[in-house]
């Protein structure tokens, strides 16, 4: 035998809640049982309003989950990219460095 049952069970709070909403709209002359099956319906369109929001969260946490995988996946792409360019990028500067260097010894000899 199962656990818990396969029947949704409802909160006292949802209870209270639904019995407060058809107690403040109760009419004269209405029955308590007309009165208990106004709140019934009002517990069922809470619990239908929940698991719409909870089906609704669930969607949502699915996509932000894929967004951050496929960004992450993007950004590592990009750092792999970026690496290689600065491999180079990064010749250059020497390039420039050993010719200034050169000019300066052939200066210096050239001028003595």
């Amino acid at each position: 035998m199962a656990k818990y049952s396969k029947k949704n069970q409802v909160s006292d709070k949802t209870k209270d809640d639904a019995l407060k909403i058809a107690r403040g709209t109760q009419r004269p002359g209405q029955t308590k049982e007309q009165t208990k099956l106004i709140a019934q319906g009002i517990q069922k369109g809470i619990e239908q309003y929940k698991k719409k929001q909870s089906h609704k969260a669930r969607e949502l946490d699915k996509k932000l989950s894929k967004v951050s995988a496929n960004r992450s996946l993007t950004e590592a792409e990009s750092d792999e990219v970026s690496g290689s360019e600065k491999v180079k990028c990064s010749k250059l500067p020497w390039v420039f460095l050993t010719l200034s260097w050169l000019g300066f010894v052939a200066y210096v000899v050239l001028v003595k």
